[in-house]
């Protein structure tokens, strides 16, 4: 495997992601506790307590239910994350350093220079939305695999990259207007990105301003190597869907027309 170049790994420390919406999910989910709506129905009931520890730098959040139930996770950093989408979600916080997950609890270690009083309503949050998906908190090997936005063993340091920033600061907003983005590949020769945007994304006609005006400023803001991004082209599943569905569209614009006029007069 290769690794980040230290002047890459320092580009992206220094990111800005904005935290309102965290701040507000976090209100949101504290109203409905106190009876101004009703909770997602997997975090009904959910007291999330946090516990202090020798570490300043780190705090135990505890959901009062299983994390890991046996055993234990640590992830030292984002790339280690890719196996978790608890972990994926939670290194969204800006702030988020490091995290260790436990039978029952959840430990943040936060970076030099924040404070805990704006990291811990978006870890709230983050807890809450998560156990409130019914995913797991860990993915099998089979699952890993086959998840386009997780980094692999084999994926260069472009690659990996592209991946990280996308999971970490591009897809939480996308996925806030009900879509996703996806990554498909990286074309070295030409230092294209070409990305699949999904859901409310892929037919909204902002797309092309999102991939350009967004995504690709940020791509190669903090990736010198990636000299543009563009949509993928459809698969060959997708093309097939796309093309089944033209000739049902066909068929039901013969069936709704009207019947043709009988020219002949009747005698």
């Amino acid at each position: 495997r290769t690794h980040q170049r230290p002047q890459q790994q320092a580009r992206l420390r220094r990111r800005p992601r904005a935290t309102t919406m965290g701040l507000v999910r976090a209100f949101a989910a504290l109203s409905t506790r106190r009876g101004l709506g009703a909770p997602p129905a997997g975090a009904r009931g959910m007291f999330i307590q946090t516990q202090s520890t020798p570490n300043p730098a780190s705090l135990m959040f505890v959901p009062g239910r299983d994390v890991m139930g046996r055993g234990s996770e640590d992830f030292p950093d984002v790339r280690s994350a890719s196996r978790s989408p608890l972990a994926r979600s939670l290194f969204a916080v800006d702030g988020v350093q490091a995290l260790f997950f436990g039978s029952d609890f959840v430990t943040v270690t936060k970076k030099e220079g924040y404070e805990w009083s704006m990291i811990k309503p978006d870890v709230f949050a983050a807890i809450m939305d998560f156990f409130a998906s019914g995913q797991d908190v860990m993915l099998s090997s089979d699952q890993l695999k086959a998840d386009p936005s997780a980094i692999q063993d084999d994926d260069d340091e472009v690659v990996a990259m592209v991946k990280e920033l996308l999971d970490t600061r591009i897809r939480p907003a996308v996925q806030d207007d009900g879509g996703d983005i996806i990554f498909e590949k990286w074309d070295e020769e030409s230092g294209v990105v070409y990305l699949k945007l999904q859901g409310a994304c892929s037919g909204c006609p902002s797309s092309s301003v999102t991939l350009k005006s967004g995504v690709e400023n940020m791509l190669m803001h903090y990736i010198p190597e990636v000299k543009g991004v563009e949509q993928a082209a459809p698969d060959d599943a997708e093309r097939t869907g796309l093309s089944e569905f033209e000739k049902l569209e066909a068929r039901l614009a013969e069936n709704s027309e009207p019947p043709a006029a009988d020219g002949g007069a009747a005698k």
